[in-house]
């Protein structure tokens, strides 16, 4: 046990520019997703908005039950799994690093907007709203997300220099560095049902209820 403990805070010592690099990256997407909040017209945040309030309007007429649990539970599971398969897929080939960015920058992108958007439009009631139905899953999976694509460019970078240093021979182990990739992936991958979980039977019913509460004092 304090083997392993040991392993880990080494890894987090020797890589720790890595994670915060990947944080910072996050941090910058929750931030540009505000600001294009901010820098949207008129007309196409009421565009926006008339979607939004059709939605909770199907919500609040007790059209909720239509919205399966199992149905939640299951898209967000597969929506985690292959967002991280794909982390780990280019974290393999060198070339897809710079995607790797991308897609952390965007999920940072998406809260910030979500959030953003739903705070502009209902204020106070809006921050609770985005409490309630976005942060409880986000919470987890958002941790999720930054370590697995901090591991995918830390073993591209491993391989990069693998590739291009003239130190480098055949009796380097490779599996090794592979193996532990895969079972920290995997291991990634079961915790994701966690926020699946959440989202599915605690942010979407809370979400509901308080949709619920607001359209009946109308």
């Amino acid at each position: 046990m304090n083997k392993h403990r040991m392993q880990l805070v080494e890894h987090i010592r020797e890589h720790a520019t890595i994670y915060i690099f990947m944080i910072i990256l996050f941090l910058t997407g929750i931030i540009f997703g505000a600001i294009v909040v901010n820098s949207m017209g008129f007309a196409q945040k009421q565009d926006l908005f008339f979607y939004l309030e059709k939605f909770f309007g199907h919500i609040s007429e007790d059209n909720a039950s239509s919205i399966e649990k199992k149905d939640v539970l299951k898209d967000s599971f597969f929506y985690h799994a292959r967002y991280l398969f794909l982390l780990f897929i280019l974290g393999l080939s060198v070339i897809g690093l710079p995607v790797v960015w991308v897609l952390i920058f965007l999920k940072g992108l998406v809260v910030g907007f979500s959030v953003g958007f739903i705070v502009n439009q209902f204020q106070v009631k809006g921050f609770l709203l985005a409490t309630l139905s976005i942060a409880p899953q986000n919470v987890i999976v958002i941790p999720i997300y930054i370590i697995a694509g901090s591991l995918s460019m830390i073993f591209s970078l491993g391989l990069l220099n693998k590739l291009f240093s003239s130190k480098v021979t055949m009796a380097q182990p490779i599996m090794s560095p592979f193996v532990k990739y895969i079972s920290v992936f995997s291991l990634l991958l079961v915790l994701s049902f966690i926020p699946s979980l959440i989202e599915a039977y605690v942010a979407n019913e809370a979400m509901v209820s308080y949709i619920k509460s607001l359209y009946s004092g109308r």
